[in-house]
């Protein structure tokens, strides 16, 4: 599978589009390509030379898979040098997910930035799906990425904790060359950042038959610097917080010659059936 398909959108009309979703939890849309698509809709409306530095997203409700989602691009803003959109996905007629986003022509200035974390290298490393379930949308993550875990040997990535909470390690890649388009770039470490990162919050917690339900509840990135989400990426996460059911998670995106490129935090809920509670039904996976 083509990792662009699933980012295509339809234009139904100015400022008005049409995706299709995967599963991520079995029947339910995954939220990392909600967020990725919405993204694409918002960037469509600019004009290339205005580059996405940030987005903040909340997860409404849970998304179907069995039907389209509609997104509507509020032109908020549109400045000399940021411009910013509003995106509101929608299903049924209620909304699924809500993202704003902010978009900068690039400048010229003084730069630092943290160091890249010490980590092997992706070559020999196991793939993260050869550990994963078979169900929900793992098949279609194993088709479309690379992934492959710089941390212990059952491939869950986790790695000793720092006293920043537990962490874990993953190299990761898309499949296919991508086309020389930055937003499509974007979009897809978007993607990619929503797979594993709120389940570092549970590392210490996991076992091999433990069930979890597990549903993303806002999410947030900033692009820091230029790059290729199909050349390998170090995805170095780690969770300071986990309380109430909420584990907080966050994460940097890491060249393989160190560039810190991206960062992003999420916020998630974390339950098992011994809780003898489901997930509520306005709660996306």
């Amino acid at each position: 599978m083509p990792f662009q398909e699933l980012l295509t959108l339809e234009r139904l009309e100015a400022d008005l589009y049409r995706g299709v979703c995967h599963q991520g939890a079995p029947l339910l849309a995954f939220g990392g390509q909600v967020a990725g698509q919405s993204l694409i809709a918002a960037g469509s409306t600019l004009a290339d030379d205005l580059h996405v530095h940030s987005l903040h997203g909340y997860f409404i409700r849970a998304g179907r898979t069995d039907r389209p989602i509609i997104y509507q691009v509020d032109r908020t803003r549109d400045g000399r040098s940021f411009a910013t959109r509003r995106v509101v996905a929608v299903q049924d007629g209620k909304a699924v997910f809500s993202l704003s986003a902010s978009f900068q022509r690039p400048e010229q200035s003084p730069e630092h930035q943290a160091d890249m974390p010490d980590a092997p290298g992706p070559e020999g490393l196991p793939e993260l799906w050869e550990s994963g379930p078979r169900d929900g949308g793992w098949p279609i993550f194993e088709a479309v990425l690379e992934s492959r875990s710089a941390g212990d040997a059952l491939g869950h990535g986790r790695l000793p904790s720092t006293g920043q909470g537990p962490r874990q390690q993953l190299w990761v890649r898309t499949r296919e060359i991508l086309p020389d388009a930055p937003l499509l770039h974007a979009c897809a470490l978007t993607y990619v950042s929503d797979i594993r990162l709120v389940e570092t919050s549970d590392l210490p917690y996991m076992d091999d038959t433990g069930e979890r339900m597990i549903a993303s509840l806002d999410h947030a990135v900033w692009f820091h610097r230029p790059f290729r989400a199909d050349e390998w990426l170090l995805f170095a996460m780690e969770s300071p917080n986990y309380a109430s059911s909420r584990g907080l998670a966050r994460g940097q995106f890491f060249t393989r010659d160190g560039r810190l490129v991206a960062s992003v935090v999420q916020e998630g809920v974390i339950r098992r059936p011994t809780a003898a509670r489901s997930l509520p039904a306005e709660i996306s996976p």
